[in-house]
């Protein structure tokens, strides 16, 4: 006989698809997946979009610094001495390049022959107004045997516009450094959800494998990662990461050890539980009447039967690693600078908050809350859309 899988209205009965069009048909778990999606797409493309492709995206200048999105100001190009070398198109994704040029905030400036005079930048606070004086062959490299006509000036000056006169704008404002603050908060999106990324690997892996031994064999296996789960479940978050961080040090890869490690207990007894209501199962008795090998009942019978709870715990677990990659950084004991996190963008700037530029911190808050908001409301949706007995209607 022929299984019939669709109905005539051409959708799949089968539970996944029900599962599926459920979670679809929920319009906060659409916009929770664009949001999810938009800052994935940010962090992967990372310095490929960013308008400061500099490493960790640093390049300060303090002339402008703390000013308000949307500021723009002309940009005078000079080429560095030294040449920072070749940089592929891998490694600027990866990790930025170098400028090869030195950005100067130009305020005004005047092309009289070979020279161009320029003001730098000057604020309203600023006391001193700064003026430089460079010569334009030597910035073309145009050689001084050359011999120009006249007439040839006006075509050098506007070469010269074209190529070093750069109008630059900044989004989202600058930073107390200068920094471009939408440059910033692309790169922290990164940093971000990779600790989310890799934390619930590592909780998924120590997690799963603790609480199927447990679950799975029972006696005194069962007993002592009970016992393991209590004394962990006992001590503060917080608290742990902080002890496991000042452990393992400070930087970028020691927060991910730490907080993964300390989000495994809640999948532990989750699939602990699972495994408890499933090894009695007919399915797992027939495997062991057949003489499969208890890895092989574990790993084919019983645990794809336990992810869907996995799958909602690790959404919910993604959003406690980003508040508390989030937290450590703004104590000062996460991601150290100059590397840009959304943590510590808000440490470095939550002064401003009461005085003229408080969207330096309410920025970097802002999206804190949006992705946290976002993976919650898909573990909710996910949770729901999982459901037997919502799927079984």
């Amino acid at each position: 006989m022929k299984r019939i899988f669709r109905t005539g209205k051409g959708k799949s009965d089968s539970p996944p698809a029900k599962a599926m069009r459920r979670l679809f048909s929920s319009g906060t778990v659409l916009f929770s997946l664009t949001v999810t999606g938009i800052t994935l797409l940010t962090a992967i493309l990372g310095y490929l979009i960013t308008p400061d492709s500099t490493p960790f995206a640093n390049e300060q200048h303090l002339e402008i610094a703390g000013q308000k999105p949307g500021f723009s100001v002309t940009m005078l190009r000079l080429p560095k001495e030294s040449d920072p070398g070749f940089c592929s198109i891998i490694r600027r994704w990866l990790y930025g390049c170098p400028s090869s040029d030195i950005n100067l905030p130009v305020g005004s400036y005047i092309l009289a022959g070979d020279s161009i005079t320029v003001t730098v930048y000057e604020r309203a606070s600023d006391s001193e107004v700064l003026t430089y004086r460079h010569n334009i062959r030597e910035i073309l490299k145009i050689p001084e045997n050359e011999a120009r006509a006249e007439t040839d000036i006006s075509g050098i000056h506007n070469e010269f516009i074209r190529k070093h006169l750069i109008k630059k704008r900044y989004l989202l404002g600058t930073d107390r450094f200068g920094r471009d603050m939408l440059s910033q908060l692309m790169i922290g999106a990164r940093v971000s959800l990779s600790v989310g990324f890799i934390s619930v690997m590592i909780s998924l892996f120590l997690g799963i494998f603790l609480g199927a031994l447990a679950g799975f064999f029972g006696g005194r296996t069962d007993d002592f990662i009970v016992w393991l789960i209590n004394v962990i479940w006992s001590i503060p978050t917080l608290l742990l990461v902080i002890a496991i961080t000042f452990a393992l040090g400070k930087g970028f890869w020691q927060v991910f050890i730490a907080v993964g490690l300390t989000m495994w207990v809640e999948v532990a007894r989750v699939v602990r539980g699972q495994i408890l209501s499933l090894r009695e199962k007919e399915f797992a008795e027939a495997a062991r009447a057949l003489g499969f090998r208890n890895s092989r009942i574990i790993l084919n019978h019983i645990l794809p039967n336990t992810m869907g709870p996995v799958i909602v715990i690790s959404a919910a677990n993604f959003a406690s690693a980003i508040l508390t990659e989030a937290g450590l950084s703004f104590l000062g004991i996460g991601v150290q600078p100059p590397m840009p996190s959304w943590g510590t963008l808000i440490k470095e700037n939550y002064p401003y908050i009461i005085l003229d530029n408080p969207w330096l911190a309410i920025l970097p808050g802002t999206c804190i809350l949006l992705l946290v908001l976002s993976f919650m409301l898909i573990g909710n949706g996910l949770r729901d859309a999982l459901d037997v007995r919502s799927t079984s209607r």
